[in-house]
């Protein structure tokens, strides 16, 4: 079961690979209202976006012959508007779909890209999903080879726009910020963030916003298409996301290389670090803890905290498994395991969640002092258990469950049914039927 229904690749997308935990109330809730949209791809596993805007709700995806479409509905209301967009999506599961609403109302949406030019849509009246036209650039340089986007606010509410420039082993990560005024785009900083100089590239997670109000970033080089050759955890924090430093508060200089930016864990290549499963958190005292997993000496992976004490990275073993996973090669795989953030649970105890092939799913209560395990909890779910449960029969169909991004006073939460990643590639004999995307309303 996958509650962020992401490529295992994409490093960052709102940071909204949130833990069950964080998400959850006291009790499990239930289900108030089920609202049907349309049948849907399910051939492979791939993002869809959900926004819920006031009294609005929009969703982006691909219907069940791949199209792009965005569905709009009033709240209280069953009857979906449809838009279909000219972008299709092939057999590549980073190819998610994003959205955003501009201080005017205004709807972004990028997506269904991977090295490939941009792909962006906007509306031209407030609100609207049939006045999206496609805007062949934003700035202009940097725009043909893109994956990853993702729309994000700054600290001053700045509505902001990032994705890498390039392909995994080389490629510069780039920040546009939007002048709403003139309804244009232009860069947030001279050069890039990050940098591979052609050698590798950082997979991102982050910026997240910490209790000391810095964006918090942290980050795994790697240097080719196969996703074994992940290594050297990074960090950096900003006030602005244009100005950056270490954690000691040293300014690092755009764009930031793996010589320049201050190395949290110096993993080596094939040490058991990958992209995309690393995570930031922080404790009661606001300190700044990643986790992440890697191989320990035996060569079994392992999840691990590194929290910043004083003025050094201190690194923990925090699991005791026996599984090596051992992942290679390029495109999109199913993940074997997953590692969630710190958090607290407001009852002075810090969590950490997981998911692990052999081991189940669990959370661990960690000892705040050592950031050792105490002891062990269920996971508490943002949504009725019964929703987890496939209605296809297909062998290796899965549910996927996204939240709503926004606030309307009321939970929903998006679902559909999907087989997972196959490495970009194109699946083999019969395919199952599409699944129907519901809306829940939670209570």
């Amino acid at each position: 079961m996958e509650f962020r229904c992401l490529s295992p690749k994409f490093p960052m997308r709102r940071f909204l690979l949130l833990t069950l935990a964080a998400l959850a109330s006291a009790a499990e809730p239930e289900v108030a209202r089920v609202i049907d949209v349309m049948p849907v791809w399910s051939g492979h596993t791939v993002g869809f976006d959900f926004l819920t805007h006031r009294n609005r709700q929009f969703i982006a995806f691909y219907d069940a012959e791949r199209h792009m479409r965005v569905a709009a509905r009033a709240l209280g209301s069953a009857e979906w508007k449809f838009v279909r967009l000219p972008s299709d999506l092939k057999w590549d599961s980073h190819n998610y779909v994003t959205m955003a609403i501009d201080d005017q109302g205004y709807i972004h949406l990028s997506g269904n890209m991977h090295v490939v030019p941009l792909v962006y849509f906007r509306t031209t009246r407030p609100l609207d999903i049939e006045t999206f036209e496609r805007i062949p650039a934003m700035v202009g340089p940097n725009e043909d080879r893109c994956t990853y986007p993702h729309f994000l606010r700054g600290s001053n509410n700045e509505f902001l726009f990032t994705y890498r420039d390039g392909r995994s082993g080389a490629g510069n990560q780039i920040y546009n910020v939007y002048e709403h005024k003139t309804r244009s785009w232009r860069r947030l900083h001279d050069a890039p963030l990050s940098d591979g100089r052609g050698k590798m590239n950082a997979y991102f997670i982050g910026p997240v916003k910490g209790p000391d109000g810095c964006f918090h970033l942290c980050w795994v080089w790697r240097d080719h298409g196969g996703c074994e050759t992940n290594h050297d955890l990074s960090y950096a924090r900003s006030r602005d996301l244009v100005h950056w430093e270490t954690s000691s508060g040293k300014p690092v200089p755009l764009p930031m290389t793996i010589e320049t930016a201050e190395i949290v864990d110096p993993a080596p290549v094939r040490g058991g670090m990958i992209n995309g499963n690393t995570r930031i958190g922080f404790d009661s005292a606001g300190r700044v803890i990643l986790t992440y997993h890697k191989f320990d000496a035996r060569g079994i992976t392992q999840a691990y905290t590194a929290r910043l004490e004083g003025s050094k990275w201190v690194i923990r073993q925090t699991s005791q498994w026996s599984y090596r996973w051992d992942f290679q090669g390029g495109g999109a795989i199913p993940f074997e395991i997953r590692i969630g953030s710190v958090h607290r649970d407001g009852k002075g105890n810090l969590l950490l969640d997981y998911q692990h092939v052999k081991e189940g799913e669990g959370v661990w209560v960690l000892d705040e002092k050592t950031l050792k395990p105490v002891g062990q909890r269920e996971k508490t779910r943002a949504w009725p258990k019964e929703l987890e449960r496939p209605e296809s029969d297909f062998p290796g169909i899965a549910v996927r469950l996204l939240p709503s991004a926004g606030s309307s006073g009321a939970r929903y939460v998006l679902r559909w049914e999907t087989l997972g990643p196959n490495r970009d590639r194109p699946r083999e004999g019969p395919l199952p039927p599409p699944s129907m995307l519901r809306v829940y309303e939670l209570r």
